[in-house]
């Protein structure tokens, strides 16, 4: 056991009272188990996963309009069937069940944003709208497993859009407005919507986007839709006049958002199956298009019931807040807080306009139990010299979320020294894909610096080294053992389940069949209460951005459309405790300067030979600014201003193994200072030489 000493421990009080301490003696009164440790029961929930799920259902109280036969027909991975026969509605849970617990005329919600200074809608006005929308949808001719999509921002008309889709059993999928129509085409296209929510506009920094030509431009290209909900919110006379001319009888229909939501009245939820599609969501893999992951409503509701309630703490009437965007499963997160009684705290806009504060007044002034945010938004305010808690009055706060990349030791002390010593630090770590955390937080356990407090209870969580054996305090892939309800139904469009296969059990195929790879580093350190553990980064090259992750494939569709690229290998550097670092290489057509200026080692994250401003010149990136200027600029309007490369670097070839494929994870481990030899098989390359200048140029930086 690696000795170390705890930042914080949770008080009797804090444990007496945690959702998972009740849970445990329901678990005794009920079933007359019993456990030593949190070790203990996460062992019993992916061991005994049946009767786990079995009791998170009964204990959470899932509303079923028909009893399931059985928990689940087989223990296998992918395919594995949970609670067959059951019918239920994810929006029912988020709406329904609420009124059980707090008063129809307290907030569901609260907002803030650049563009409005404090909002509220009360659950009884949340689901009169719901009930409005849904109402219009049914006009518009959408069935149970149509798709209804958004191009929307974080505030409350996209939770009620959401909620009257998925009440009716339509399939919900969201991208925020400041991703390009690329990025969006590439998403939407794929799935067929058939109505479209969107936006007129948004403000960010102090700055107006005007989005109107974008959604023009996904009508157009977007056939299947027939109809658009359109939400004027930058402008709010904005109109949305839609054209086609190459097209002229086609007919799309525009209903103001005051129209769709004009007859408040109760919402009628459809039950269906507990594995009907619920939403699609998208994470990218190394290559291809961005993947349509599938969620189901059952899976989603236990999931979200068992970690609101056990982990989490939920309450009804509790504030909880995390900044996320709709192009991010943390936005989805927040709006299952609703599931439990929560009032949803959402927020539009730049965290740090007009200054870093921003997000903390807010805290302040509303009283938030549960303050989610990210590690660059902690090293923003780290790096703003400020101090949250002698600034603000944050008496009400319970607890600090954080995900999206890994949080340094130094991250985790600057939030017990600057904003609230009794808290706790709930660092987590899941996402798009399984639809659940494999690391998470427990009001029940201490917390160590740089360590995730604790695996999910039923999920099975490991760390395999190559062979596929199970390793403990030290890094190895971060796999899953045991199916769990929250995992993707499919792929959308995938009919033959090859690409889910891929993407997740190719990996251990031959050694551990049937075992979820992710594609992240993981530690894994036995603690005397429970295993804690952190996370390194990416092991393979797809880019994880704030939490947003992209293939690179997409970067490289928008880089090499330009006439003066001939080839590109484009790499992240997220790993622990090193600044997140994102470099574009290019092979250009008419080669400049072709050499970086090497002149010894540079200061940690930055690049020797820098010029006074912190940029290399263009004699020492051999890219011509104007070059550089459009290469970015590409990316940020196509695709997202998320993923724009810190630097871009002309080089003489892309590394490639004889078949052709990009060599981007041993490039990725040189670059963070790996041993070539460890690295890469020069013998399997095309063009083994091509690995030397990443060499020089790892050694340049020190």
């Amino acid at each position: 056991m690696t000795p170390a000493k705890p930042l914080w421990r949770p008080s009797a009080g804090r444990i007496g009272d945690a959702g998972i301490t009740r849970y445990q003696q329901w678990l005794k009164e009920t079933h007359g188990l019993s456990f030593a440790n949190y070790e203990a029961l996460w062992q019993w929930s992916v061991t005994e996963i049946e009767t786990f799920w079995q009791t998170i259902w009964d204990y959470c109280g899932v509303i079923s309009h028909t009893p399931y036969d059985q928990v689940l027909v087989e223990r296998t991975m992918p395919g594995a069937r949970w609670f067959e026969g059951a019918t239920l509605n994810y929006a029912e849970h988020s709406l329904s069940r609420a009124h059980l617990a707090v008063a129809a005329d307290e907030p569901a919600i609260i907002f803030q944003s650049e563009l409005v200074d404090r909002a509220e809608v009360s659950w009884q006005t949340l689901n009169n709208q719901v009930g409005s929308i849904a109402a219009t949808l049914k006009t518009l001719g959408l069935k149970a497993g149509d798709r209804a999509v958004a191009y929307m921002p974080n505030v409350p008309e996209t939770v009620a859009a959401m909620l009257a889709v998925t009440s009716q059993g339509g399939i919900w999928s969201c991208t925020a407005p400041d991703m390009g129509a690329v990025g969006v085409l590439d998403r939407f296209r794929q799935i067929e919507p058939r109505i479209l929510f969107a936006i007129d506009g948004y403000r960010y920094g102090g700055r107006d986007y005007d989005r109107r030509d974008i959604v023009q431009q996904l009508v157009r290209q977007l056939p299947s839709v027939e109809s658009v909900i359109f939400v004027p919110y930058l402008d709010p006379a904005a109109e949305l006049t839609l054209e086609f001319p190459d097209e002229p009888t086609r007919q799309v229909n525009v209903i103001d958002f005051e129209t769709a939501t004009s007859q408040p009245q109760q919402v009628e939820f459809v039950a269906v199956p507990f594995s009907h599609p619920l939403w699609i969501v998208y994470s990218s893999g190394t290559t291809g298009m961005p993947k349509p992951i599938v969620h189901g409503h059952g899976g989603v509701v236990i999931q979200n019931l068992k970690a609101g309630l056990l982990h989490g703490d939920s309450r009804p009437g509790d504030r909880a807040f995390w900044f996320t965007s709709t192009n991010w499963i943390m936005w989805n997160s927040v709006v299952n807080g609703l599931m439990n009684g929560v009032t949803i705290m959402l927020f539009d806009g730049n965290p740090g306009y007009p200054d870093c504060t921003t997000l903390w007044r807010y805290a302040a002034r509303e009283k938030m139990h549960a303050f989610g945010t990210s590690p660059a938004f902690i090293a923003l305010c780290m790096k703003a010299g400020i101090n949250p808690a002698e600034q603000f009055d944050l008496t009400s706060l319970r607890s600090i979320g954080c995900t999206g990349s890994p949080l340094s030791e130094e991250g985790y002390r600057w939030v017990y020294s600057h904003v609230k010593q009794d808290v706790r630090l709930g660092c987590i770590s899941g996402g798009t894909d399984p639809g659940a955390c494999f690391l998470t937080t427990c009001s029940i356990l201490p917390v160590y610096a740089g360590e995730m407090q604790c695996r999910e209870m039923g999920v099975a969580t490991q760390a395999f080294d190559d062979d596929g054996n199970a390793v403990m305090d030290e890094v190895g892939e971060l796999v899953v053992t045991e199916p769990m309800p929250s995992m993707p139904l499919f792929f959308w469009g995938d009919t033959d389940g090859s690409r889910y296969y891929e993407s997740y059990f190719e990996t251990y195929a031959a050694t551990r069949p049937g075992v979820w790879c992710h594609g992240d580093w993981l530690r894994l350190i036995p603690r005397e209460e429970s295993v804690t553990g952190i996370i390194y980064g990416r092991s393979d090259s797809t880019i994880n951005r704030h939490g947003i992750r992209m293939g690179t494939s997409e970067i490289y569709r928008v880089i090499e459309e330009h006439d003066e690229v001939l080839d590109s290998l484009v790499i992240d550097l997220e790993y622990l405790e090193r600044p997140s670092y994102m470099v574009l290489f290019v092979v250009l057509r008419t080669p400049g300067v072709t050499d970086v200026v090497l002149s010894g080692p540079a200061p940690d994250g930055e690049i020797a030979g820098a010029a006074s401003n912190g940029q290399p010149t263009p004699e020492q990136t051999g890219v011509s600014t104007a070059l550089r200027t459009k290469l970015l600029s590409a990316i940020r309007t196509t695709l997202s201003a998320r993923h724009v490369p810190d630097e871009v670097f002309a080089i003489p070839s892309v590394p490639r193994t004889l078949s052709g494929k990009k060599l981007e994870i041993p490039v990725k481990k040189i670059l963070l200072g790996k041993d070539i030899a460890k690295s890469v098989n020069l013998d399997s390359m095309a063009n083994p030489a091509s690995i030397d200048w990443f060499v020089d140029f790892t050694a340049s930086r020190g």
